[in-house]
């Protein structure tokens, strides 16, 4: 992979001993590659300057061929002499190398598993999204991330920006854990007002809110940035929060802040112990505790929604990590629930967050969440799902939540192919001219003739299974707005390692790790008994990456 001589300029040893258990170098290149074995285990890595500490992280170097490699990016480093120390197996040491390219560049993005049109790490692991915001024509996208291998650990936040919130360029990572713990999850907001005293002339703070994690506890605290999130400042007199012995529990996380007009006042929701409870600030330094509500675990959200579009009739929605979520009204200090807990979406999704601080010009409630999704084989582990816009809409049982993609994902699909009017074998016999399974978008609507099982398959797999006498689809229990319908409309979307399914409009929808391409003869079937299709459209899908 690269020469001894480079290898040789690139690391100079300390004391010329594999025995020193460190080497120095002058950082001269973007990035630093590190070797990973997952067969290793894990030995804490720490980089110094001028013996004062500059980071630490676990890995699990390895010490012949590597399974995958990962990366440091030095860019604000360069010129610098570094220490690096290491407690595991001190071979792994050796093939540590500089260069202005990570290794693998070459094939970033078309790996195997690469989801297509979803967002995913060039290395490493994701969970949570974080501090999901809107500034100056850019959506930023924070979120949980492991830098250093494909499994959780090293909690940072990881940090991605796009124009369309389609396509994404992956910035250095935002926050790093430090001696207080590791970065857990929280939220963003614009201080126009410098309500904390972060802004510099005209230019605003982003200030993120998010928890530290250690193995006592978990606080609260915060940082801020004057260059569009590039570069973080820790706030010196973190946390703001330290709320453990007042709930008896180490799990107070998740902090998710928004302000509130009508108040003229910070509002955080922050999940502890057994549900989420509310802080109010002026300053986002100094909370106090307002009220608490049971039922939710981990990554909070409230947020105010029009019914039907109707700006003159809003209620608010209250959620949690597992996409339940409560109806009720909001004064800035309490959350009256009114209906719930409701589901609107099951499957791999978790921990979803909405956009902060959207224009007025476009006041959409944004939501990405957590594909629970893994990528065999790949340095990379995990993906987002794809940004989808959540709205009030009016049913037989009261207000309830719908989830459509957002309208920039259209870019993505052309459409090839279309049906309508047939038997599930007419329209097999059509779709098998279509062969671009490696990703594409389905739309049909279904007629049942039975109150029996009928759907898609893909490869054997069944997308789409809506049993009709036990009102289930793919297992969910889900009644339709026409309560005798026998007919059901998906829009499916399906990239290399997931597929998405809306079914009957965003009313309920689902999201699944999709299964290897198998060598079935049929690719996608419709099956049912004596079904008709009374509609189907088949795109093909633009991958998101250059």
């Amino acid at each position: 992979m690269k020469s001894v001589g480079k290898l040789i300029c690139l690391l100079v040893w300390i004391s010329g001993s594999l025995q020193s258990q460190s080497l120095s170098l002058t950082i001269t290149k973007r990035y630093l590659n590190l070797p990973v074995s997952q067969s290793q285990s894990r030995g804490t890595m720490q980089f110094t300057i001028q013996g004062k500490p500059e980071r630490s992280f676990k890995i699990r170097l390895a010490t012949g061929k590597p399974d995958y490699w990962v990366f440091c990016d030095m860019a604000a480093l360069k010129g610098k002499a570094i220490t690096i120390s290491y407690d595991g197996n001190l071979e792994g040491l050796a093939p540590i190398y500089q260069d202005d390219k990570i290794a693998g560049q070459d094939s970033l993005y078309k790996e195997t598993n690469r989801p297509q049109y979803h967002f995913s790490t060039r290395r490493g692991w994701i969970n949570d999204p974080n501090g999901m915001i809107f500034y100056e024509g850019e959506y930023h996208l924070f979120y949980q991330h492991n830098p250093y291998e494909r499994d959780w650990e090293n909690m940072s936040w990881g940090h991605a920006v796009s124009s369309d919130m389609i396509h994404w360029e992956e910035l250095p990572t935002a926050l790093s854990p430090d001696s207080l713990g590791t970065m857990f999850s929280g939220s963003t907001v614009i201080d126009y007002a410098n309500t904390a005293g972060f802004n510099r002339g005209n230019t605003p703070a982003m200030i993120a809110l998010f928890t530290v994690d250690n193995p006592d506890k978990q606080v609260q605290c915060m940082a801020y940035s004057l260059d569009k999130g590039r570069t973080w400042t820790k706030y010196t007199k973190n946390p703001l929060i330290d709320s453990k012995a007042k709930w008896n529990s180490k799990d107070t996380r998740d902090p998710r802040v928004f302000w509130y007009k009508p108040g003229n006042h910070w509002v955080m929701v922050l999940n502890e112990r057994d549900g989420h409870s509310i802080y109010t600030s002026k300053n986002l330094k100094e909370w106090t505790y307002q009220s608490h509500v049971t039922g939710f675990w981990e990554c909070p959200d409230l947020f105010e929604l029009p019914i039907d579009g109707d700006k003159s009739q809003t209620k608010w929605v209250m959620y949690g990590a597992s996409a339940t979520y409560m109806i009720g009204a909001f004064d800035g200090k309490v959350f009256t629930p009114e209906s719930g807990k409701h589901y609107y979406t099951t499957g791999s999704l978790y921990a979803a967050q909405t956009f902060a601080n959207m224009p007025d010009t476009d006041p959409r409630r944004i939501q990405i969440g957590w594909g629970r999704i893994s990528q065999p084989g790949m340095p990379f582990n995990n993906q987002m799902l794809m940004p989808t816009e959540l709205q009030l809409r009016t049913t037989k049982n009261g207000p309830r939540l719908v989830s459509v993609p957002v309208k920039e994902t259209e870019q993505l699909f052309d459409l090839v192919q279309q049906g309508g009017d047939l038997s599930a074998a007419e329209a097999n016999e059509q779709v098998k001219a279509f062969k671009e399974l490696d990703r594409f978008r389905l739309t049909t609507t279904l007629k049942l003739s039975h109150a029996t099982s009928a759907g898609v398959s893909l490869f054997g797999q069944r997308i789409l299974d809506y049993d009709l006498n036990s009102n289930l689809v793919n297992g969910v229990f889900y009644s339709p707005e026409n309560m005798t319908s026998m007919e059901v409309t998906a829009d499916i979307y399906v990239d290399r390692t997931s597929i998405e399914v809306f079914i009957d409009g965003g009313a309920y929808s689902y999201s699944l790790a999709r299964k290897p391409i198998s060598t079935a003869k049929e690719a996608i079937q419709f099956w049912g008994n004596r079904i008709d299709v009374k509609s189907f459209k088949l795109y093909t899908a633009k991958s998101i990456w250059k």
